[in-house]
């Protein structure tokens, strides 16, 4: 079965404006955006467009990257998990030479540079 990426971004929405103890209509309001629609993108039913899930998160007052991050983080058990029900090689003992410079990519972002001083 494979993991929409709509019904990812739906829950981790959902989850956010709950633990935040708000209503779908409240949240609706400030990111100006239709009830109706606001709970089809959290149900995965719609696909939310990078406006509409900026305005969302605005309104939750949570930055997208938090909002993608989760996502991704979800996405990856998902995908660990698919792979060990269907017998899949996981990524992990595929060698260095074959997973396309994934080792190359930094653990964390490195820090911004202050170019001011220079």
């Amino acid at each position: 079965m494979m993991v929409l990426l709509r019904h990812l971004i739906g829950d981790v929405l959902r989850q956010l404006r709950q633990r935040q103890g708000r209503t779908l209509r409240e949240v609706s309001a400030d990111a100006r955006v239709s009830l109706g629609y606001l709970s089809e993108v959290e149900r995965g039913q719609k696909e939310a467009s990078s406006e509409l899930l900026s305005s969302i998160c605005g309104a939750l007052g949570v930055p997208l990257s938090q909002v993608l991050r989760e996502v991704s983080d979800q996405l990856a058990l998902a995908e660990l998990q698919e792979a060990a029900l269907s017998g899949s090689v996981p990524a992990a003992s595929v060698s260095g030479s074959d997973r396309l410079g994934i080792d190359s990519i930094p653990d964390r972002v490195p820090e911004v540079i202050d170019m001011v001083g220079v």
